[in-house]
């Protein structure tokens, strides 16, 4: 399955040595253009050749049915991601790290676990996408609700296998009404305005962040914090926003990893707040964290 991405390198790099590599990984349901092509622009700006590419049934890479739900193989892609930079003649293969924003964060942790070439890790308003599914923001999600869209995916995945059309379900809402939640008013603002809205070439008639709704169901699988601890030594950093309704996540990853580890809340600033606005973006703190332990 080939996998797309955008490679950046510092303008003023000394091609005679090699330089310390960072991965981006998009929101969950975003693709390359929509948050991570910023942070790995501005990564490069600090020295660092960067890659930030789509997840697999995203955006530019391969992948059928499009926008399917596939923990493992989204995982694994930034290990593919590691195999990829560590052929190119101006990265220093000793060290690579990963920086996960939203759901990529935990996608990103879960690939460390099992990789250490994987230096230093890095989230930004972080998303469990395992613990989103099955229990919902500060468990709003109860046992038998859980079960009924345990039970609609089944349905779905049946009814295609007998030839009817995919569904999707969830993400980000298309237009806006007087009840619109304020979480989806958020997304609304970032996914379906100037500001971040992106078509993938090809793809008009599926919006970014709607997954199918026969492979949503595999999120209650996904344990990523399950082995967190392993990680350790090497080197875990958190960043989410005072006011981010998923701050809960970086919370608990914080308090399950082992050192060394260090949270950083950027005051004022939500959850999609991190996906663009540079002026709260805390990309000193990203820069000084890669840059010690990436040497």
């Amino acid at each position: 399955m080939t996998i797309a991405g955008n490679l950046f390198v510092p303008k003023n790099l000394d091609r005679r040595t090699t330089a310390p590599a960072i991965i981006v990984g998009h929101p969950m349901g975003a693709v390359k253009e929509q948050s991570s092509n910023l942070y790995a622009q501005k990564l490069a700006e600090q020295g660092f050749v960067t890659l930030s590419f789509d997840l697999p049934f995203w955006g530019e890479s391969e992948g059928q049915p499009r926008n399917a739900v596939v923990p493992e193989l989204y995982a694994d892609s930034f290990s593919a991601a590691v195999d990829f930079l560590s052929t190119q003649a101006l990265v220093n293969a000793q060290n690579i790290g990963v920086l996960g924003i939203c759901g990529s964060g935990s996608f990103a942790l879960s690939a460390a676990q099992i990789d250490p070439r994987m230096k230093a890790i890095a989230t930004v308003s972080m998303y469990d996408m395992g613990a989103a599914n099955r229990d919902g923001l500060r468990n709003g999600v109860s046992l038998d609700q859980r079960k009924k869209v345990l039970a609609e995916a089944a349905k779905q995945r049946f009814a295609e296998f007998t030839g009817k059309p995919i569904a999707y379900t969830g993400g980000t809402v298309t237009e806006l009404s007087a009840d619109t939640h304020p979480i989806q008013r958020e997304f609304y603002d970032f996914y379906r305005t100037a500001r971040g809205q992106f078509t993938p070439p090809g793809q008009p008639e599926i919006p970014t962040t709607q997954l199918t709704l026969s492979s949503n169901a595999a999120f209650m699988n996904f344990y990523p914090f399950a082995a967190i601890e392993t990680i350790s030594p090497r080197p875990l950093l958190f960043i989410a926003g005072s006011e981010a309704h998923s701050i809960e996540f970086s919370e608990d990853a914080y308090a399950l990893a082992a050192e060394p580890k260090e949270l950083v809340i950027v005051p004022g600033a939500g959850h999609v707040d991190l996906y663009d606005r540079t002026n709260l973006i805390p990309f000193g703190k990203l820069t000084d964290f890669f840059r010690g332990n990436l040497s």
